[in-house]
């Protein structure tokens, strides 16, 4: 898809990976790009320096999204790339309680579904659109020391592909963008070692990376490229995986 004379909604987009894609974006020729964000004041911060719309949102809360989606149709136009990128983390296992489940499987999963059940018919009645959902090389791979982030990024990584094969055919286009260690504030407030092994990587190199995926119609996006040979090596030898992956904790914890 040619970025050019899209108008582009962005959740999450008062910071980090969201913040990059809009400049960039915009940058790169969007008619008007829209950051929605809980951080309202964030999202005026990058919305003013491209030019675009900063609308406060709430990716937990479905008539939030709602509200966002009709806003922008009705007030600026057909919206013609939808990213999903607002995203938690959070550390800890089954311990985990339920409340904390319930909130990043809100914003991690819920939210890239409820945005679909609005923008999918839209897209099929106009011919076809885009959609980008941020998940997390996790989604593939595991998270070492968060069960919650791990479960839920494969969801997304899941409600991505089922978007993809069932409506592929009908003229959607959708990606999922899936890096390891990004420099942003989500990684500043966990221990990333468990993400960098492989360099943490700048919000805006994946920002760039992600536009030449859209401009290719690549399903898969991974800034990282070391992810596509530890899916290979996860795939075609669990047991091997699943053994290194432990290996890599206990020298972690050692």
């Amino acid at each position: 898809m040619d970025i050019k004379g899209k108008i582009i909604v962005i959740t999450g987009g008062a910071s980090g990976i969201g913040a990059a894609m809009a400049r960039r974006f915009a940058d790169a020729g969007a008619k008007h790009i829209v950051c929605a964000d809980r951080d309202l004041a964030g999202a005026q911060t990058v919305a003013a320096d491209i030019g675009g719309t900063a609308i406060q949102t709430d990716v937990s809360v479905e008539a939030d999204i709602i509200a966002l989606i009709e806003t922008v149709e009705n007030d600026i136009g057909p919206i013609g790339l939808f990213v999903s990128n607002a995203g938690i983390i959070m550390t800890g296992g089954a311990e985990v309680p339920d409340e904390q489940w319930e909130k990043i499987w809100n914003i991690n999963v819920l939210a890239h579904i409820r945005a679909a059940r609005v923008m999918v018919p839209k897209r099929l009645a106009r011919g076809g659109g885009y959609m980008l959902n941020t998940a997390s090389a996790a989604g593939l791979l595991a998270q070492i020391g968060s069960a919650p982030y791990s479960v839920t990024k494969h969801a997304a990584v899941s409600f991505a592909e089922w978007l993809a094969i069932t409506h592929g055919g009908e003229g959607l286009k959708v990606s999922v963008l899936c890096p390891q260690g990004v420099d942003t504030a989500m990684t500043a407030d966990i221990d990333t070692s468990t993400v960098a092994k492989d360099g943490m990587m700048s919000a805006d190199a994946v920002a760039q990376i992600t536009l030449e995926a859209i401009e290719e119609e690549r399903f898969l996006i991974l800034p990282h490229p070391e992810v596509a040979d530890y899916i290979k090596q996860k795939g075609s030898d669990p047991e091997r995986w699943i053994t290194g992956m432990q290996r890599w904790q206990a020298k972690l914890k050692g």
